[in-house]
């Protein structure tokens, strides 16, 4: 049996390694949220060139920046363009277009709203509240289901570890791609909370029945047994869906590209921190309560 408790203090200096950086992008920088969130204009066109041979984002860009406030273009899957921006109401939305339709090509409004920054914070608001309700349901359950608060406590310091190092991802590419936070990056936020407790319960489970099925054993030497007998399976069962969301993000549309990669770099923390994380986390809990109990 490996010995994998052995190397428990290599496991959290690999955490630091990226939890480091994660915290001190999202404290220098934060987030780059999105229209969802901050509220403006969101305008989609399909535009046919007649005056030059192809619609370029540059050549968009260049008409944007002319007093138009749009400061994110993006094409879609279907050969539209997105444009997002803030103070962009109906009179400039004509204006917009008339301009390319000078410049390139008549252009067709597929569709023109306006979020409003109410609905903005509203949902700032619901977001860290089903964060912090979504986490302590999890913290309660796993410490009732294991007769341990240990277990729900170290279970959602690996969860945070997750998102911690997923925000400071996304912050960092905030800062240097101007990649923007969503719903949807909520949604993949809330589906990594649960991917990380699904597979760190599994390990708990079996550090539960070894301990009742061999009593003998030390506590850590149960750890060492129960991730020996989970690991090949928590890798396998993570590597099928991690080629699942390489697939997506390579041939997947540019509107959900983000969305997957959120998806991907929490699978790959998850995996890592329900055996590495979340298991060392509950053999250093018993080693500083066996020494209080020696003092």
């Amino acid at each position: 049996m490996i010995n994998f408790m052995k190397y428990k203090r290599l496991y959290f200096l690999i955490s630091l390694l990226f939890l480091i950086p994660s915290l001190y992008f999202l404290s220098r920088f934060g987030l780059k949220p999105a229209l969802d969130f901050t509220g403006g204009s969101l305008l989609e066109l399909a535009i046919k060139p007649t005056h030059i041979p192809q619609v370029s984002i540059p050549l968009l860009q260049d008409i944007a920046r002319q007093g138009f406030n749009l400061d994110q273009i993006q094409e879609t899957d279907s050969g539209t363009y997105l444009f997002k921006g803030k103070d962009f109401d109906q009179d400039l939305n004509q204006k917009f277009q008339h301009e390319i339709s000078t410049f390139i090509g008549e252009p067709t409004e597929i569709s023109f709203e306006n979020i409003g920054p109410t609905l903005g914070r509203e949902l700032i608001k619901k977001t860290l509240a089903g964060i912090i309700i979504a986490a302590g349901f999890i913290m309660l359950y796993v410490a009732y289901r294991f007769k341990d608060k240990k277990y729900g406590i170290c279970a959602i310091l690996a969860m945070l570890h997750d998102s911690f190092i997923m925000l400071g991802i996304f912050s960092f590419l905030g800062v240097y791609l101007n990649v923007e936070v969503d719903a949807l990056f909520v949604t993949a936020l809330l589906t990594i909370l649960s991917f990380s407790a699904h597979d760190t319960i599994v390990v708990y489970d079996r550090i539960r029945e070894s301990l009742r099925l061999n009593p003998q054993l030390s506590f850590t030497d149960t750890v060492n047994k129960a991730i020996t007998e989970t690991l090949g399976r928590s890798v396998n069962n993570s590597l099928t869906i991690i080629f699942m969301l390489l697939s997506l993000y390579l041939l997947g549309g540019v509107t959900i590209k983000w969305f997957i990669f959120a998806l991907l770099i929490g699978t790959i923390s998850g995996t890592y921190s329900s055996t590495f994380t979340a298991a060392p986390l509950l053999v250093l809990w018993e080693e500083i309560k066996n020494r209080k109990k020696k003092l």
